[in-house]
């Protein structure tokens, strides 16, 4: 006994040590990627991508096909979607865009008289006035120390934006070809990965892989699709009801209803002032359509899609997805927004796995285990059986 008592100091420092050793790589890790945002996006999308895109591939492998051509049918037939999505939304939003410009002095007009007029009425506010070429004159003339200050700003923003569209241009290119290496070695480097954790730990590392690769491609896959869908349903919903920007209007908020909400009240907001900037007043027919779709639209996600394509694959309340990609965009900008929600998915499985092993542990259930027969128990039936074992001993 008085052995063990003696390893019990040092091999708490080890552990601290081992600890301590890893919570110094995860924050390197952070720094590291942090610092190559930039240039990590395409290399953190084309893995997304291959992830993706390999169950497909190992599928028709097992049917009889080598590696390489499995591969190759299966990105052939994501190129041929993105090609086919460009082909048809291309003309269609840029019809849009063009009558958005055209409509532009409507929207002017309609703020400056309509919406301006009727927010100063509300809270006493001089609004308009700050719109004045006078008074804006007069303003930049006093400030013209920070003016000067900003247009430098702006200026040395515009010439790296000049840098920042290459760099675009360049992880556009670069993209294709990092998917298609990615979902070629895809099962390769896994077993690369595999060969290096510690042999003690390879059943419980592979269960929480396992699970991480289940909740996280099934979400993945029927977000995208509800993605679609509710574009599809706000677009067509919104242009069949006679809004002439329903189409761009529709694209988008069902492009960004990935984050809980924000799609649809984005939309909302939008398909609102297109509607009061169209009928150049307060058509009451055109708005309650409006509502009509996005209401029908959100009730079909709420009670077919979600439940039936996504399901509750991934466990994180709205609150916590929103959260995360905040989160993840603050710290590590878009390559941060990227991968959010896999980190989020991936983190919830080790919390489900955390609190299984606390429940069994001695922290949990104390050293004397108390065993439940019925699911609730009377604690006056307690107290008399705490009452009479004295007695009975």
């Amino acid at each position: 006994m008085s052995a063990n008592r003696e390893e019990t100091p040092g091999q708490e420092i080890a552990l601290f040590l081992r600890q301590l050793k890893w919570l110094v790589v995860v924050a390197a890790s952070l720094w590291l990627i942090g610092l190559l945002g930039p240039i990590l996006t395409p290399f953190v999308l084309g893995a997304l991508l291959g992830w993706l895109g390999d169950p497909l591939a190992d599928r028709l492998q097992r049917r009889g096909l080598s590696r390489n051509l499995a591969v190759g049918l299966v990105f052939g037939a994501m190129v041929l979607v993105v090609v086919l999505a460009l082909l048809i939304l291309v003309p269609l939003l840029e019809r849009q865009i063009v009558t958005l410009i055209e409509s532009a002095p409507e929207y002017r007009d309609w703020i400056l008289q309509t919406a301006l007029p009727w927010l100063e009425q509300k809270t006493g506010l001089d609004l308009v006035g700050w719109l004045d070429t006078e008074r804006l004159t007069e303003w930049v003339k006093t400030h013209w120390t920070q003016a000067g200050g900003f247009a430098a700003t702006v200026f040395g923003y515009l010439s790296r934006s000049g840098v920042a569209m290459l760099a675009w241009v360049a992880n556009i290119v670069l993209l294709p070809i990092l998917t298609f290496y990615f979902l070629r070695d895809w099962d390769m480097l896994v077993d690369r990965v595999a060969a290096l954790v510690p042999r003690d730990h390879l059943g419980t590392v592979t269960r929480l892989a396992r699970e991480s690769n289940d909740v996280l491609g099934a979400f993945l896959r029927g977000q995208f699709v509800v993605m679609i869908a509710l574009g599809l349903i706000y677009a067509i919903g919104l242009s069949l009801v006679g809004l002439k920007l329903g189409l761009l209007i529709g694209v988008i908020a069902g492009f960004i209803s990935f984050i809980p909400y924000l799609g649809a009240t984005t939309g909302v907001v939008l398909a609102l002032v297109a509607a009061l900037v169209q009928s150049q007043g307060f058509d009451l027919q055109l708005l309650v359509l409006v509502g009509v779709v996005f209401t029908v639209g959100q009730m079909l996600e709420s009670y077919v899609l979600t439940p039936r394509i996504v399901g509750d694959k991934i466990g994180l309340h709205p609150m916590a997805v929103i959260f995360a990609i905040m989160a993840g965009g603050q710290l590590f900008g878009f390559v941060g927004m990227l991968l959010a929600l896999p980190v989020a998915a991936v983190a919830n499985v080790l919390l489900r796995f955390a609190k299984e092993r606390y429940r069994e542990s001695d922290l949990y259930t104390g050293e004397h285990a108390v065993i439940v027969l019925d699911s609730y128990v009377d604690p006056s039936t307690v107290e008399q059986v705490a009452s009479r074992e004295p007695e009975q001993s």
